[in-house]
């Protein structure tokens, strides 16, 4: 797939994200569905508010959460990725999510190394992930990616699921 641009998600492009992601939570059976919802047992009610076009769009307005989008054609959204920035040396990769169509064709690495440069040209010296501990290919992902594993935690998360998690970090510069 050679089409492939990733860039910083605009207003719009939030937008797009949105009305993308509103389709697939639509199909419960659907593995987009699985693999993000059910998998964790979150709640629709949470999802729902999450993933609203005023959470993303409030998240990356508040200039503390940056979104990347994977384009085909410069169009069509094909995953994306969001950084959190809690303070200005440290982000963590939120989440990549690639959809299921476009699952195995690069795309999530594209989208981890263009979050790697926007995060090292703002001067971050740490990104931060954290990955279920039950989820081998992500795991692997990260970890063919440089990020090296620095502990094991258990989140429970905001509608009281104990979530166990691998916490991983990638180096930008020398502390």
């Amino acid at each position: 797939m050679k089409s492939i641009n990733v860039c910083k998600a605009t207003e719009n492009g939030i937008k797009d994200l949105r009305r993308k992601m509103e389709k697939l939570l639509e199909d419960e059976n659907g593995k987009f569905y699985q693999d993000n919802i059910v998998k964790f047992g979150i709640p629709e009610e949470y999802v729902k508010k999450a993933f609203s076009e005023e959470a993303l769009a409030d998240a990356a307005r508040s200039g503390k959460a940056t979104f990347h989008l994977a384009l085909k054609n410069r169009h069509e959204i094909l995953g994306f990725a969001q950084v959190i920035e809690p303070d200005p040396s440290t982000a963590e990769l939120d989440r990549i999510v690639v959809f299921p169509e476009y699952e195995r064709m690069g795309i999530g690495t594209k989208l981890l190394k263009r979050a790697i440069a926007h995060q090292k040209k703002k001067g971050v010296k740490t990104i931060i992930v954290r990955a279920g501990r039950d989820e081998a290919h992500a795991r692997a992902f990260y970890e063919k990616n440089g990020f090296k594993k620095v502990k094991e935690e258990v989140l429970k998360s905001p509608w009281g699921t104990k979530i166990p998690l691998v916490v991983y970090r990638f180096q930008l510069t020398s502390t």
